[in-house]
């Protein structure tokens, strides 16, 4: 969900400064409206050819630089869940004391969101990246399971169901090949 924060804050970034600089909201032709995916995207996942566009269209529709600088923090935040635990917490650290005062709106109020939040991200370290993550999506799928059967006469038929609508039998899956940790 950080990251995820993180990636809305950029893009609301690239709309208010679109909407600054040009007076519109994106059309085809403007050049943040073109990178809007590309800015989404982690810098270590991007080519050289997407890296040179990037660049391009940041300097040619970004004037004050505040889409950079709103790609940078993004990028910045998703390098503290690629990190061993001790650099992952100073980055947290460092992140906290730096967002909430970047004269960039967006940014700041994602620095005090952040802070708020401050316990529940440093506890992604305290836990080995644990994650109820796995959880919450077998949830969703019995609860589509629930909600598309309309109800159940009894609470065997409903725990059968849930078992195989949630990882029961699957003669179509094929057996994974190397153990998942």
């Amino acid at each position: 969900h950080v990251v995820k924060l993180g990636g809305q804050v950029v893009d609301e970034v690239r709309r208010r400064v679109q909407q600054d600089t040009l007076g519109h909201r994106g059309r085809a032709g403007d050049p943040l409206y073109g990178i809007r995916r590309t800015l989404q995207i982690g810098a270590e996942h991007l080519t050289a050819k997407q890296i040179t566009r990037l660049n391009a269209k940041l300097e040619a529709g970004d004037p004050h630089h505040e889409v950079t600088l709103a790609w940078h923090c993004y990028q910045k935040l998703r390098a503290i869940y690629h990190a061993r635990p001790e650099t992952g917490r100073r980055l947290v650290a460092e992140i906290l004391a730096a967002f909430p005062s970047c004269p960039i709106p967006e940014i700041a109020r994602l620095g005090r969101t952040l802070h708020r939040w401050k316990a529940a991200i440093l506890a992604y370290f305290d836990t080995a990246g644990a994650s109820n993550g796995p959880t919450e999506a077998v949830n969703g799928v019995i609860e589509t399971m629930r909600r598309v059967a309309r109800g159940f006469r009894n609470f065997d038929n409903y725990r059968l169901r849930a078992l195989l609508a949630a990882g029961g039998h699957r003669p179509w899956r094929k057996t994974p090949t190397h153990a998942h940790l």
